[in-house]
């Protein structure tokens, strides 16, 4: 951290636990540009980011003074450059970032540089936990077998992560079966207020960090702002570049209450986000407030933080208070950590009580805790609630309305080689996953005390129903161990089965093979019930029509009923020992068992036992050669390969070309996610990413998924838009990656069509409705877009990070404007685009669009340029962020 140079001299030092501590005074800020008091406690984090960084050039006074004008009217349109203190990354994004550094130092060493200038100047911390795939489950060893076969999959990657743990400096590699890094980083990474050494001072400020995946949010929930940003962007905030973003509007969700007997924190994160989503909060800070927080434990606080993507929001943030302090010293940070929290928070301004006034919103919305019911959502979006007792009503509509097979409703078949048959409805996964759940003991608990009221009365999970258990950290093994359920959760098949981030992405590894025949050859929707977060089309199995987001609790009381059919509000869900019906309420624990056994069996013993080692990893990541030295070898990889961003890159950018004739290379519909677009999970035999992995002598076996193979821009770049559930309107009555090809008319994948146009040096572009790009922060969602020449999307609206990646890589996102859209331009996509003025554009003008039809008509509209900051410009102009910062690094 390099201090700017604090022109309204607020610098001041601060004693806490027999330390001092330099820090920057918002109360002396305020005596120079007004009350700042009841500024959101989000908003106070990043404006003493902009004390500490000021230095008239990137941070001005005048970017200061802006929040003391947002308090008078909850919102400003004033641009900030923000630093976040540290980056986060998980494997899957975190591979192509360090591919990208590492093709960052080839490219600085062929300008004739010195390529040691390539390095995080920001701390870096890449948890391993993308990688993990159910391949077994049910079983005593599952966890060993899944582990081995992880290494066997990954051993590149693995290799080249190691490499890079060497290679760079401020760069921190947590291994292989260690937890998920939102739940690493809540739980030991993150500090809640941060310190760094600069000439002889020490520093403390908040905690802060952006991500490489969209649930870098959770740790909100310990007061710490963060959230998801495209790799693109990650590298560029680790590599010294500030961060480009307008001041956002802060709404403020009002708790009060508490929960009700049997209401879980699932519960009450799928009525926020369903609330919020409704909101409308895309863009926006959320910020909880209210004396129902006095009722929240921590972890609650992190399942509603953790899902902000879901509700839309850039974070949903809660403020530092008494129960800070209390995970702070559950988890085993020092003492003189909690001591600095404590002191610097209330120094700060950044202390809630239930006294504390509430703070200036933009606007606000309320929850009285004590109104959630047991809920899931689905069956394919996360904002979409059902309540418990809704569920078979839901899923009915959705076999009519969505599948299509509405008097099918008891259509059951044989499984071959089984004494069962399976039917639409059935729930063929259950499966507790996910950083969502598993930061939380009390969901945990009670899924382990629901197995033990099951086990004790005889139930069993139906045998066709595939169970998995996935903590985010060793730690819940611990504690699960301790209360004496990890045995009841085995009987009932809910056996450790890894480490890491499984079903929720696509990770749940293959249905037993009798089943995935049955579904397939007699086109069944069964159903997936998932602790997770994620339940878009196509994304748990390519099996499973409907996925439900549910609690750990409910994922078992699921398995055991084994279908979406069952009311488990009122429907008995099994029979005992002596045959009498058994119904959910019988084996549900309550509030104050559930409650009891935490504070007993989870420990702050347990967490300092269990990070002490936490980068050292276990014996086969001991074992990896890596080897040394300051470039990488780029041996010949299916893995890891040199990407050809920089091929042919000079000192100063080129001018940019103009997209003229442009073909169109999909239309798509709204709500098309960053899932439908990115390439992820399993990688089909006969699409191009699958050819091409056969043609380097790689057997389907070990094809691996899309997320494991992210550092290969050629698998990538064939998986982009190939989505078995994507819909391209070109070819209308089909899924997945399929276009015309229009010069012949022929139907192809998406990726052949576009190295066609490449070929003949003729751009292309893509159509959408509204919120393109929803979901997970993928850069390959942008990456892949511009190797298979896309030039230009043009939506009606776009989610944040993926317009933001898109500028990133050099594409141009343009708005629809005056209620236009393809549909109602008439388009087909036998036409041709220009874009006119594309090397002269700035900030949020508009720009002219001409379609020329098949028949030779033309017609014209205005497009707003989605480039809404300077530095944004910069990056498009160079042809995107890397080559920016690479040239600025080398002048």
């Amino acid at each position: 951290m390099i201090p700017g140079s604090d022109s309204l001299k607020t610098k001041k030092t601060l004693t806490a636990g027999g330390a001092s501590y330099a820090y920057y005074s918002l109360d002396e800020a305020s005596k120079q540009i007004g009350d700042i008091s009841r500024l959101p406690f989000s908003l106070k984090v990043l404006l003493e980011n902009l004390l500490r960084f000021e230095d008239d050039r990137s941070v001005s006074v005048d970017d200061i003074k802006a929040f003391a004008d947002w308090v008078k009217n909850g919102k400003t349109s004033r641009e900030i450059a923000y630093r976040p203190a540290r980056v986060l990354m998980q494997d899957f994004t975190g591979v192509p970032a360090v591919v990208d550094l590492a093709a960052m130092r080839d490219a600085m060493k062929n300008l004739g540089e010195d390529p040691e200038k390539i390095n995080p100047l920001a701390p870096v911390d890449l948890v391993i936990d993308h990688s993990v795939m159910v391949d077994y489950f049910g079983h005593a060893d599952s966890f060993e077998k899944n582990v081995d076969r992880e290494y066997e999959r990954n051993g590149e990657r693995y290799q080249f992560l190691k490499w890079g743990q060497g290679a760079f400096d401020n760069f921190r590699v947590v291994p292989p079966g260690t937890g998920i890094c939102h739940q690493v980083n809540l739980e030991y990474l993150a500090q809640t207020v941060w310190t760094a050494d600069y000439k002889g001072e020490t520093y403390a400020y908040p905690d802060t960090l952006v991500g490489t995946d969209s649930h870098t949010t959770m740790v909100n929930g310990l007061s710490v702002l963060g959230w998801g940003v495209g790799g693109i962007e990650a590298e560029a905030a680790m590599l010294g570049q500030p961060i480009s973003m307008l001041i956002p509007e802060v709404i403020g969700f009002k708790m009060t209450g508490r929960l009700p007997e049997g209401a879980t924190a699932t519960d009450l994160v799928l009525t926020v986000t369903e609330m919020l989503r409704k909101k409308g909060v895309v863009g926006k800070f959320v910020e909880f407030y209210g004396p129902g927080l006095d009722h929240l434990a921590l972890e609650d606080q992190a399942t509603i933080a953790n899902m902000a993507p879901e509700y839309g929001a850039t974070c949903g943030f809660f403020p530092i208070d008494e129960e800070t302090l209390r995970y702070l010293k559950a988890t085993g940070r020092s003492e003189s950590r909690v001591a600095l929290v404590e002191a610097y928070a209330k120094e700060q301004g950044m202390w809630r009580t239930k006294d504390t006034p509430d703070p200036v919103f933009t606007d606000t919305l309320e929850l009285d805790l004590s109104e959630v019911t047991s809920s899931l959502a689905g069956p394919k979006r996360p904002q979409d609630r059902v309540t418990l007792s809704d569920a078979p009503k839901n899923f009915s509509t959705a076999l009519d309305k969505e599948y299509g097979k509405g008097g099918e409703a008891g259509k059951r078949v044989a499984v071959d080689g089984e004494d069962f048959d399976i039917g639409h409805g059935d729930v063929t996964i259950a499966a507790i996953t996910s950083c969502t759940n598993t930061s939380n003991p009390s969901v945990l608990i009670a899924a382990g005390l629901v197995a033990r009221n099951a086990h004790e009365k005889g139930l069993k999970v139906k045998p066709w129903v595939k169970t998995s258990l996935a903590p985010g950290s060793q730690v819940v093994t611990d504690y699960l161990d301790a209360a004496g359920l990890t045995d009841d959760l085995n009987s009932l098949g809910f056996n450790l089965v890894g480490y890491g981030c499984t079903t929720c992405i696509g990770n749940s590894g293959p249905l037993p093979p009798a089943i995935s025949k049955a579904v397939n050859e007699n086109d069944l929707a069964v159903a997936s019930v998932l602790s997770g977060n994620r339940n878009f089309e196509g994304r748990v199995s390519p099996d499973v029509r409907a996925n439900y987001l549910a609690s750990p609790p409910l994922v078992v009381a699921y398995a055991i009923a084994g279908s979406m059919n069952i009311n488990l509000t009122t429907d008995p869900i099994g029979k005992d020992k002596d045959g009498k019906d058994v119904f959910m309420k019988d084996i549900w624990p309550s509030n104050k068992e559930i409650a009891e056994v935490v504070r007993e069996h989870v420990t702050a013993k347990m967490f300092a036992t269990r990070y002490a080692d936490v980068f050292k990893g276990d014996e086969k990541w001991q074992a990896i050669d890596a080897g040394d030295g300051q470039t990488y070898r780029w041996p010949k990889s299916t893995y890891v390969a040199n990407p050809p961003y920089f091929e042919g890159m000079t000192k100063e950018p080129k001018p940019i070309e103009p997209i003229s004739g442009a073909r169109v290379l999909a239309l798509f519909g709204d709500s098309i996610t960053t899932d439908h677009i990115s390439p992820a999970g399993s990688i089909k035999e006969d699409s191009p990413a699958g050819e091409y992995l056969k043609s380097h002598q790689v057997p389907v076996s070990e094809f691996n998924s899309y997320g494991s193979r992210r550092g290969n821009h050629e698998v990538m770049m064939r998986g982009t838009f190939a989505n078995i559930r994507i819909k391209n309107r070109m070819v209308p009555g089909t899924e997945g990656g399929v276009t015309k090809y229009v010069p012949t008319g022929e139907e192809m994948p998406i990726y052949d069509a576009a190295m066609k146009y490449k070929a003949d040096n003729v751009p292309s572009v893509v159509f959408a409705g509204k919120e393109y790009g929803t979901g997970s922060s993928r850069d390959w969602a942008a990456k892949g877009t511009i190797l298979l020449g896309v030039r230009a999307v043009i939506a009606e609206s776009f989610e944040r990070i993926h317009r933001s990646n898109l500028i990133g890589m050099g594409v141009l996102p343009l708005q629809f404007k005056d209620g236009d859209s393809w549909e109602a331009l008439g388009l087909t996509g036998d036409e041709e685009v220009t874009i006119a003025g594309v090397d002269k554009i700035t900030p949020r003008t508009d720009v002219k669009v001409t379609i020329k039809f098949a028949n030779g008509d033309t017609k014209e509209i205005e497009a707003l340029v989605r480039i809404d900051t300077a530095d944004e410009l910069d990056y498009f102009r160079n042809g995107g962020i890397l080559h920016y910062v690479i040239r600025k690094l080398a002048a």
